[in-house]
């Protein structure tokens, strides 16, 4: 089946249906859009089953007269100019999508976008939400998704990008984030670009020009929002939209587009300016960490078509992460403890054969437990992973600070499971956009800046669907250290308010925002007298009550969980003598 056929089959907008776009479309020769296709299979796996993507001979037989109707109408508008298409099938599911559908409940269903691989031998099966995304967006409507990490938010809108006509630009805030996406499709032979402060001048010439042309060859090209503010780009994308090749908009990360949101960067909300240049573009926007105020304000910010909008609030619930709060003082040192419970995951591997055979059938270690640490300076990184080195654990830290040499040669190593990369330390930065499976645990030596951190961070662990462990050490001492230095930049803000008018209000605001996560995350760690995953559902207001399965310190040993607190905890006396005093705060790195 060559790739018009996909686009006649799944791009069923009668905007999108016009003569000229598939004259245009057609000039590709039948050999590029068989190898395109094939690269399209290699990258999302023989056959996304769900949307009916099948490459190779797979039709759906109940599907297949449909299909053929679709390709006769356009080939009626087209006329002779619309020819090589005779032989082709469509191999697709329905198309048509309840539109009152409870997505809640079908999420229950289908926490993670890998779910089943294993069963159809690796192949990417895409759950039926996921699938939903693809089809709505394909669609030409406007959707908002809000999904756990590893459920697969980014080929919601790679997959639409390269089946559909024209090209999609997606914006994300993170280099790191938009590189490993990158490198992955165009490992694929896909076409995909980016234009970013490491882009050299040469190959953002080309990218440019491509884009003047008005029928762009890229099919995603990735930019950050500071470059989407730039006159001469959007210049480009009026040219494009004028051809009509834009096909959709893609933000990643959308929760920094609200001022409510705990990422937020201005630039982001300078994005309205899509729908209101280009309102018939649709718009996709997705995020893992969004509280309902946070979802309006993105909604409201970028003007989605509340009457073409999809909404899908995916379950926080990650039923594989077993949740745990560890209690500590400044007064003690957490290391041993931490160093013991490693070492005794590595003792348990050793322990059992067939655990043994099942790492060497995926070609993993068996001396390897890959992980995380969260810290919050830059000096503990190097610190603590020179002390893991000291007793025999393979770490490396990850910073800010590093030289590009040395950050690349510790995130490739780390994430090819080589000697000496089991543990990756890092300022918090870390992680976005790595698609690293076997993760199995995620560690913040320190208590996190927000509710929201703290959730996407521990979120990077057991994306493979498996057990992970993700772990807190929490202490009062923390915690007044974070309060001081969020009520410092509170103060710093307010001061901003009576010199920079509705924009330092803007920022108070947020503030205030990011010290009530603060506040919801200390909750968390104080509270013993609950399901961590139902405390993280209520927090981002998800109805869907989780089924812990003992995946959490609370429904572990809820008894020991209150024992430990007393015991590991420093009294508040103490606690208050300290600020009494007045000990040295460190800003964060």
């Amino acid at each position: 089946m060559s790739h018009g056929g996909l686009t006649t089959a799944l791009a069923y907008d009668t905007a999108r249906k016009e003569f000229y776009r598939y004259r245009h479309y057609l000039e590709t020769s039948t050999r590029v859009a068989r190898e395109e296709a094939l690269a399209v299979g290699a990258f999302f796996g023989p056959g996304p089953v769900e949307i009916g993507m099948h490459l190779e001979n797979q039709a759906y037989e109940g599907w297949k007269a449909w299909a053929e109707k679709e390709v006769a109408a356009m080939k009626q508008m087209a006329g002779a100019a619309y020819t090589g298409t005779e032989n082709q099938e469509a191999a697709i599911s329905s198309p048509e999508v309840p539109e009152q559908e409870d997505l809640q409940e079908v999420s229950e269903s289908v926490p993670a976008s890998r779910q089943g691989q294993e069963a159809q031998g690796g192949a990417a099966v895409h759950p039926p939400v996921q699938r939903e995304v693809i089809v709505a967006s394909l669609e030409g409507r406007d959707v908002f998704l809000q999904a756990a990490t590893s459920f697969g938010k980014s080929i919601c809108f790679q997959l639409p990008a390269v089946v559909d006509v024209g090209i999609t630009i997606v914006i994300s805030p993170l280099l790191a984030l938009m590189n490993n996406q990158l490198a992955a499709m165009e490992k694929a032979g896909i076409k995909v670009a980016t234009i970013n402060s490491t882009t050299p001048l040469g190959i953002k010439n080309d990218i440019l020009g491509d884009l003047k042309s008005g029928h762009p060859r890229t099919r995603l090209l990735y930019v950050t929002p500071e470059y989407c503010t730039l006159d001469y780009f959007r210049k480009c994308l009026r040219t494009v939209h004028e051809q009509r090749e834009l096909a959709r908009i893609a933000i990643d990360e959308a929760h920094c587009i609200s001022e409510w949101g705990h990422d937020f960067r201005p630039s982001f909300k300078q994005l309205d300016f899509f729908k209101r240049e280009f309102p018939d573009v649709p718009m996709i926007c997705c995020t893992a960490t969004a509280t309902q105020r946070v979802r309006d304000d993105i909604m409201n910010t970028l003007a989605l078509d509340r009457l073409r909008l999809r909404c899908f609030t995916m379950t926080t619930h990650r039923p594989n992460l077993h949740y745990e709060v560890r209690f500590k003082s400044d007064e003690e040192d957490h290391y041993p403890d931490f160093l013991n419970w490693l070492r005794a995951c590595h003792q348990r591997r050793a322990a059992h054969p067939h655990r043994t055979q099942e790492l060497t059938a995926r070609n993993e270690r068996i001396d390897n437990v890959s992980g995380i640490i969260y810290v919050l300076y830059r000096r503990d990184t190097e610190a603590l992973s020179a002390r893991l080195r000291s007793d025999g654990i393979g770490a490396k830290p990850y910073h800010a600070g590093l030289s590009i040499d040395a950050k690349s040669d510790h995130l490739s190593g780390w994430v090819q499971n080589r000697p000496g990369y089991d543990v990756i330390v890092a300022t918090t930065a870390f992680g976005m956009g790595i698609d690293k499976e076997n993760v199995r645990f995620v560690v913040h030596w320190q208590l996190p800046k927000s509710f929201e951190g703290f959730y996407q961070e521990a979120g990077r662990a057991g994306r493979d669907g498996k057990a992970a462990v993700c772990m807190l050490y929490y202490s009062r001492e923390d915690r007044d250290r974070a309060a001081f230095l969020m009520g410092r930049e509170t103060a710093n803000t307010a001061n901003a308010t009576t010199t920079s008018g509705a924009q330092g209000k803007s920022k108070r605001e947020a503030q205030v925002n990011r010290a009530r996560s603060l506040q919801s995350l200390i909750a968390f760690c104080e509270d013993t007298g609950k399901c961590r995953h139902r405390a993280i559902a209520e927090y981002f207001g998800d109805t869907t009550l989780p089924k812990c399965e003992w995946a959490c310190d609370w429904h572990k040993d809820a008894v020991g969980l209150e024992r430990r607190k007393g015991k590991g905890l420093s009294s508040e006396e103490w606690c208050a003598t300290q600020r009494e005093v007045g000990y040295a705060v460190d800003e964060y790195d």
